[in-house]
């Protein structure tokens, strides 16, 4: 594996194809796949990764707004790619580039059927969104009369799959309302296909669902944090790989004497001699201000350095008294062996938020396959 000479964000590939492979065995044969790439696949590169997915055979990308699916769709991904919160004032787009919608309320529901009728649509693939505990969007179950009534006879459009959203599916304490998600989904679902001349699909679960409610895996199910080696528990992690390392250098070392301050606001002082190494990386890369002061770290030859005082726009500065290191030597934030979760946790927050949180003008480079 090269050595990072700059600030970037290294794709594994051949740990994306093995996640894959490990979530669909958990999975019946037939049950169809969809992989969530929305804000540039948690993070990574979503074309290469969709790319990377659908040569591996994924039925279904998710995405989270319209230009997200129109991007894939520019990077010449073919399959079909639902956009779960879509925006009216881009319906005729999601049209325009086959996209499909996920319709979570009566105006959204009412105004697509508007603009499928406008440009002349027959049988446009709709995803209808239901609310069991989530709380966040969709159609409750006191709405199924009026989708039935807009939907049934309308040439316009037809429904491909009714999905919902698990709440708490990896938190093995909150299972009685998992089931409870489960339940009121199933009588949903009942309901409307008595009034349907057709069934559409059904799917429901999320990673950890896939792993903790394989017995209602429907007709397909969805995976975001999985795929890119993040199971949220140590269990099901010990299966999967990090598709992403964010690495970077050591611009400068400096020796730091005691009652010297670092960085701004003097927010370390020194309470003895000791040594620092400056990194090319800040909160304007994704490393927020919530890791200075002591509380994020990196890695500098497979040893612990904490983040010294504040976290800047461009650099962050670390302490390595007790390291041997050089100026330009590389240097890890998380990667394999460096777990993202960790280092999110010493602040307070989650693997997703800092994954997403890295910025685009990161380089990312795609890892060639293993051999």
């Amino acid at each position: 594996m090269p050595i990072a000479q700059e600030t970037q964000l290294e794709i594994d590939l051949s740990a994306l194809e093995g996640n894959y492979r490990y979530l669909r065995s958990k999975i019946a044969p037939e049950t169809k796949f969809l992989a969530v790439v929305k804000a540039f696949s948690y993070g990574h590169d979503a074309a290469v990764v969709a790319q990377k997915l659908e040569s591996l055979g994924v039925d279904y990308f998710a995405v989270a707004y319209a230009q997200e699916g129109e991007a894939l769709r520019d990077a010449g991904i073919k399959s079909r790619i639902l956009v779960l919160h879509p925006a009216p004032v881009n319906f005729k787009t999601i049209i325009d580039r086959c996209l499909e919608p996920s319709l979570y309320s009566r105006r959204i529901l009412s105004s697509f059927m508007e603009t499928a009728a406008m440009e002349g649509q027959v049988g446009y693939p709709i995803h209808l969104k239901f609310n069991t505990g989530l709380n966040r969007l969709g159609f409750g179950e006191q709405d199924l009369d009026f989708i039935t009534g807009a939907v049934k006879d309308a040439q316009s459009l037809k429904i491909a799959s009714v999905f919902s959203h698990l709440a708490a599916s990896e938190d093995p304490g909150e299972r009685a309302f998992t089931l409870g998600q489960i339940s009121a989904y199933d009588a949903i679902c009942a309901r409307l296909f008595e009034a349907l001349p057709y069934k559409p699909m059904r799917h429901l679960l999320n990673t950890s669902g896939i792993v903790n409610y394989p017995q209602a895996q429907y007709d397909m199910v969805r995976s975001g944090i999985g795929l890119y080696g993040f199971g949220n528990e140590a269990s099901v992690d010990a299966k999967l790989r990090p598709v992403a390392s964010l690495k970077t250098v050591i611009s400068q070392l400096h020796t730091i004497k005691p009652n010297e301050s670092v960085g701004y606001n003097r927010g370390f002082i020194s309470e003895t001699t000791m040594t620092t190494a400056t990194l090319p990386l800040g909160h304007a890369d994704g490393i927020g201000r919530q890791y200075g002061k002591g509380r994020g770290f990196v890695y500098v030859h497979g040893k612990k350095a904490p983040i010294v005082g504040n976290v800047c726009m461009d650099m962050i500065m670390v302490d390595v008294t007790s390291i041997e290191c050089r100026e330009g030597d590389e240097v890890v934030v998380f990667g394999e062996n460096a777990p993202a979760e960790a280092l999110a946790a010493a602040a307070g927050t989650i693997s997703y938020e800092l994954l997403t949180g890295i910025s685009q003008r990161v380089k990312r480079v795609v890892l060639p396959p293993e051999k």
